[in-house]
């Protein structure tokens, strides 16, 4: 009986063996059929989109977080925004959906 040489590689050992594909091999990265991940498609934006610049997004993000804390504190968790142009001014605000939670009394 021939002795196993070492050092060998995993091309070596196994020559032109193909692994077939199933769902317990597709994700351990062994194959030589690389995954490919689907095209990100860019959605086309609104052209309301174009108002808010990322810097004003994220102004806007830390206000509604802001908003949804307090009404969070004051017991409304159900609630909806209104959105609303008075003047020069658009105007956000928080109706709520359902009555607040009774409090216990002490």
């Amino acid at each position: 009986m021939a002795k196993i040489p070492k050092n060998r590689q995993d091309s070596e050992m196994f020559g032109s063996l193909q692994e077939q594909i199933t769902f317990e091999n597709i994700s351990d990265g062994y194959s030589d059929h690389p995954v490919v991940k689907p095209a990100k498609h860019e959605t086309t934006k609104s052209s309301y989109a174009t108002f808010l610049t990322p810097e004003l997004q994220e102004d806007l993000g830390k206000a509604l977080l802001t908003l949804k804390l307090n009404l969070y504190k004051e017991g409304i968790v159900d609630y909806s925004i209104k959105v609303a142009t008075e003047a020069n001014q658009v105007v956000l605000k928080a109706v709520a959906s359902k009555k607040p939670a009774k409090q216990r009394q002490a």
